[in-house]
């Protein structure tokens, strides 16, 4: 278990230095016992006492990193059970089935598949991590050979499926330098699982159908050598398997109870009723990896949709590059208005300026990602915000009609906004989606 902020206050140099930014060696012990604070900032700290502290400084959720170069992913390290305490820090990994029972061009469609399972939203690049090899063959050998294949064929982090070591075995020897994540073992078949992975250095995935028996097996694992460990609850229904993966992260996380500090991997299985709403509900409680049977773009699209909104930072929105976008081929006379930086007001505002077919310009004004209205009520958008941004941008060399479009949400501002940039302000409309009739119709 881990220290409390007392028993770590006894092994710190009571010197009351500040050096932590801490006003006393007691406030930063009681800091760090509630993971707010890193033993480095201590810069006194004596050596034993770094050793002894180590884990308490540690994050109560282990790191555990698969897959090789610019393809490795990471998982675990989360600190907090709910995203508005902190945030969340490694996004949920979103993998896809590959059964060894697949040969020939049926497996190399199926890989072609997954791998093209990538998509751009809202100016972010999202898609699937990594490729599950499942062993539903019971062969070593042809287990061994679709691994292969798949390295082969695809970039991306690597997942070994089997409950037989002489398979795992079989496969790694296929896919050296690949660092996959292998699994699962058991009670049963643990030592010979975790020579595999010591050997091969790899991360090892801990199955069990309870969460006492998952912490034994943990337990047993890690002293036996094994540092990186991901669990996996097994033969449970949907809403036991909710509920127990809560608990885990409670334990884990609020109680630091190191046995279940890991990221947890999940299946949906591909016969499983609504799938996606499964899915969903594992990403959100709380499986740090999802493995998925289906290779159809309209299922795994929303599923990283909702990893992509529930790893968003909460303090920081995702914001696009403050700057002059063009859609189409503008001229000096095509129309020129302007939004914010917040991702989604600028992606919806360029959609529906390409659906009216008029080539334009749009001005994209700094408001540190935050939306019209949002920005306009924190007076981060105003007259002066948007002149500057005009200035600096230029706008007058690329236009020579001197008319700007605002959104109709701050038809407030035209007054202001003419009398600082001298331009006529012409009030657009207040949702996005009448853009297109707007610019087809008043504009011309």
């Amino acid at each position: 278990m881990a220290l409390t902020g007392l028993e770590i206050f006894k092994l710190l140099p009571k010197t009351n230095c500040k050096k932590c930014g801490m006003p006393t060696c007691l406030a930063f012990a009681m800091q760090l016992a509630q993971k707010r604070a890193k033993l480095d900032d201590c810069p006194d700290v004596s050596q034993e006492a770094r050793n002894l502290l180590a884990a308490a400084a540690a994050p109560p959720m282990k790191l555990v990193k698969f897959g090789s170069a610019d393809n490795q992913v990471q998982v675990g390290q989360e600190t907090v059970l709910f995203r508005h305490e902190e945030k969340f820090h490694n996004p949920t990994v979103l993998a896809v089935t590959v059964s060894d029972k697949l040969a020939g061009p049926e497996l190399k469609k199926r890989i072609e598949a997954i791998n093209a399972l990538q998509f751009e939203r809202v100016g972010i690049k999202i898609g699937v991590k990594a490729i599950a090899v499942v062993n539903d063959s019971g062969s070593a050998d042809t287990f061994a050979a679709a691994a292969a294949a798949v390295k082969e064929a695809s970039p991306l982090a690597l997942i070994l499926c089997s409950d037989s070591a002489d398979a795992l075995e079989a496969a790694l020897g296929k896919t050296t330098h690949a660092t996959p994540l292998v699994g699962a073992a058991s009670a049963d078949t643990a030592e010979a699982m975790v020579k595999i992975a010591k050997d091969n250095k790899c991360p090892l995935i801990a199955k069990a159908e309870s969460i006492e028996a998952l912490a034994d097996l943990s337990e047993k694992i890690a002293g036996a050598g094994v540092e990186d460990i991901v669990l996996s609850l097994d033969g449970l229904s949907l809403r036991d398997r909710l509920y127990n993966l809560t608990r885990m992260r409670v334990l884990g996380l609020k109680k630091v109870f190191r046995p279940l500090g890991y990221p947890v991997l999940s299946f949906v299985e591909d016969g499983e009723p609504e799938r996606q709403a499964v899915a969903a509900s594992l990403i959100c409680k709380y499986s740090n990896i999802v493995v998925m049977d289906t290779t159809e773009p309209s299922v795994i699209l929303p599923m990283l949709t909702v990893v992509m909104n529930v790893y968003t930072d909460p303090q920081k929105p995702v914001q696009v590059e403050p700057k002059i976008y063009t859609v189409g081929e503008p001229d000096e006379n095509s129309p020129l208005m302007f939004t914010t930086n917040f991702s989604l007001t600028y992606y919806t505002v360029e959609s529906d300026v390409e659906a009216s077919r008029i080539a334009s310009r749009i001005l994209v004004v700094d408001t540190e990602g935050t939306s019209v209205l949002t920005a306009y009520s924190g007076d981060k958008l105003n007259e002066k915000v948007v002149t500057e941004a005009m200035s600096k941008h230029n706008v007058e060399a690329l236009v020579k009609h001197r008319k700007l479009i605002i959104p109709g949400y701050v038809a407030v501002m035209s007054g202001k906004l003419e009398e600082s940039t001298g331009w006529e302000v012409m009030v657009g409309p207040r949702e996005s989606a009448m853009l297109p009739k707007y610019l087809q119709e008043v504009w011309q």
